[in-house]
């Protein structure tokens, strides 16, 4: 266990688990530094990253001893602002960085969500491409309360997700969003009965599996990128992407 959050691998499945359940896995800056670090000590085999969280919440977001700088750990919100605004800023980057990585073109990465997803937490479930979420699972961007911005690299994703006047409403409120909600606006892939959560990621995962791994990460390049592209650009990268898999299929490939 590391700071909070910890990393399994089975086979081509990696686990990430927020394990701080007597704080709702609330999160700091040592477990986003942790979160980074799996990104390169995960095996060559893994295709598919789950996140959870331990407990009755997925997480509550940003651990309030950070907010008021009785972490101990120079990361406060004091802290960071004492810094010079470039140097800052970076240390800002360091955090994103333990997210951005399940963006990466060769994994899928499916978020488990029960109760709270708040703040940071959001966040994650955001930096994931899928999430299961369970009935009784609330999305809130609470940043705003705190006089902040969302800036963990969720801001894109949501907007990608369910359009800009929506994430502004959404940013700017700081309202709950029930699982019912979320899967109206795109943001949930499934809802299921609590006690289905497991099984529910598992069927996915197998399914992600179940599909030619060369041609799943052509996929998500094509979709990721697409919003991106043209009309003409999108349907060229598919042209590329179907040559690239027919080559390979029939041995021509380098």
């Amino acid at each position: 266990m590391t700071v909070g959050v910890r990393l399994n691998c089975d086979g081509p499945v990696a686990t990430v688990t927020l394990c701080r359940p007597d704080v709702l896995n609330a999160q700091t800056p040592q477990m986003w530094r942790a979160m980074h670090d799996f990104s390169r000590d995960l095996p060559g085999g893994v295709r598919v990253v789950v996140v959870r969280g331990e407990g009755r919440a997925f997480s509550a977001g940003l651990d309030l001893s950070v907010a008021t700088g009785r972490s101990g750990a120079g990361d406060s919100l004091a802290e960071l602002a004492a810094l010079p605004p470039e140097e800052c800023a970076e240390r800002i980057a360091g955090f994103q960085a333990g997210f951005t990585w399940l963006h990466r073109p060769d994994l899928i990465s499916v978020a488990a969500v029960q109760g709270h997803a708040i703040g940071a937490g959001f966040q994650l479930a955001l930096a994931c491409d899928l999430r299961v979420l369970t009935r009784d699972a609330t999305f809130t961007m609470a940043e705003v309360t705190l006089g902040l911005v969302p800036d963990l690299a969720g801001t894109k994703r949501l907007v990608d997700l369910v359009g800009y006047a929506r994430a502004l409403e959404i940013c700017v409120t700081g309202r709950r969003i029930d699982a019912a909600e979320a899967e109206r606006l795109g943001l949930a892939t499934v809802v299921v009965p609590p006690d289905d959560l497991d099984a529910a990621v598992q069927d996915l995962t197998a399914a992600i599996l179940s599909g030619s791994r060369d041609a799943v990460v052509e996929i998500k390049a094509l979709l990721a990128g697409a919003a991106g592209r043209s009309p003409a650009e999108q349907q060229r990268a598919e042209r590329e992407a179907q040559t690239r898999r027919m080559r390979d299929l029939v041995g021509a490939g380098e």
